[in-house]
């Protein structure tokens, strides 16, 4: 089977994944397709999305302008191509809770603020909520992964955010506990200079709210 080949099943089977509403392949479609940029992953799953799409993704990754310039072999580019840094920029990472409950947990991150980006499957095992730049991935599972005990008595945390300032995190203490929710820890200022608080999910999970103390 030739390369070609290979591109033109691929191309189907982005086509296929928008369809089944597979997320992953969202972020990729609006990495590379300028008209998806401003879309967030539920708005691009929602869009129109054809074969030419697909084949225009595939030869975009490619280093080809459209799926006809692939065929071509000619590899033309009508935007500028940003040169490939030397090392490669981090710019997210995205902490994954483990929980028994996909709704449960999303009910939880609302009351602190967080919206529902995506939920994944039927029903849900899989999903992602945010607040401005955190992201947490929550994943279904149908036994605890660490030791509760353990896990409180080290004060084990799933993930930590932060905010600009000290009076950001007590506005953010405030406002959690107007909300009823779950403190593993109240608001303290630590020795290294931070202030910070820690709450716990409806798992167990630990997760931590801090800023600088001053």
């Amino acid at each position: 089977m030739s390369n070609f080949e290979n591109l033109r099943k691929q191309a189907k089977l982005f086509l296929r994944w928008h369809r089944e509403e597979y997320y992953p392949v969202a972020t990729r479609i609006r990495a590379v397709l300028p008209r998806y940029r401003h879309l967030s992953d539920s708005q691009v799953l929602a869009a129109s999305f054809k074969l030419s799409d697909a084949q225009e993704l595939i030869a975009r990754e490619h280093g080809f302008e459209s799926w006809q310039a692939l065929k071509a072999g000619v590899p033309v580019m009508s935007e500028a191509v940003k040169p490939v840094p030397s090392r490669v920029a981090v710019i997210a990472a995205e902490p994954q809770f483990f929980v028994a409950d996909i709704k449960a947990s999303c009910d939880f991150f609302t009351r602190l603020g967080f919206s529902v980006e995506f939920l994944y499957g039927e029903p849900p095992f899989y999903g992602q909520v945010k607040r401005d730049g955190a992201r947490i991935n929550l994943r279904c599972v149908d036994r605890p992964v660490i030791d509760p005990h353990l896990r409180d008595r080290e004060s084990l945390l799933s993930a930590a955010v932060t905010v600009g300032t000290g009076d950001e995190v007590k506005q953010l203490f405030i406002e959690f506990q107007a909300a009823g929710v779950n403190f593993f820890q109240t608001l303290r200022k630590e020795p290294w200079g931070a202030r910070n608080f820690i709450v716990k999910d409806p798992d167990g999970n630990l997760l931590l709210f801090a800023g600088p103390a001053d």
